[in-house]
């Protein structure tokens, strides 16, 4: 009786332990793309801490996975935003336009990508184009409007 009731208790912990380990790696395993957001979002975390070295690390690492999430799957309006996002904030402007406007080819009111163009440039002192963005997103009633707006006024200094 003890052995069948061993036999029984291995077989349950080992069927337990399968599920467990499926359900942890699929969940583990998450796509550039994902992987680069995440990123992305711990970056901003670190320059709003005024730690900007650690900020660039992770914006580098998230360029390098957006770089193969777009390869992978080519002409996505979210990855070329962030692909644009990530360049501008690593002082590349001209590569970071080129990613915006493609990505606009693709979705012209995109709220990301017009409120980042528009600081984009803000930043390299082409107001009249940062107003043709904030127009864009003018009856959105989104935040991307607003954070823009306030860049362009002056009110809200743009990290660059």
């Amino acid at each position: 009786m003890k052995k069948i009731f061993l036999t029984i208790f291995l077989i349950y912990f080992s069927i337990g332990s399968v599920f467990a380990a499926s359900s942890s790696s699929s969940s583990n395993t998450k796509s550039s793309y994902d992987q680069a957001v995440k990123l992305i979002k711990a970056a901003k975390n670190y320059e709003q801490k005024g730690k900007t070295g650690k900020a660039t690390k992770r914006y580098e690492k998230a360029l390098k996975l957006l770089v193969k999430s777009n390869k992978k799957k080519p002409n996505k309006a979210d990855t070329l935003n962030y692909l644009g996002f990530t360049t501008r904030k690593l002082g590349d402007y001209e590569n970071g336009e080129k990613y915006y406007l493609q990505g606009l080819s693709i979705e012209p009111n995109h709220k990301g990508i017009n409120e980042y163009l528009g600081e984009l440039y803000v930043v390299t002192n082409r107001i009249g184009l940062a107003k043709e963005r904030l127009e864009v997103l003018k009856n959105c009633n989104c935040e991307e409007y607003e954070e823009l707006k306030e860049i362009i006024d002056g009110t809200k200094k743009s990290k660059y």
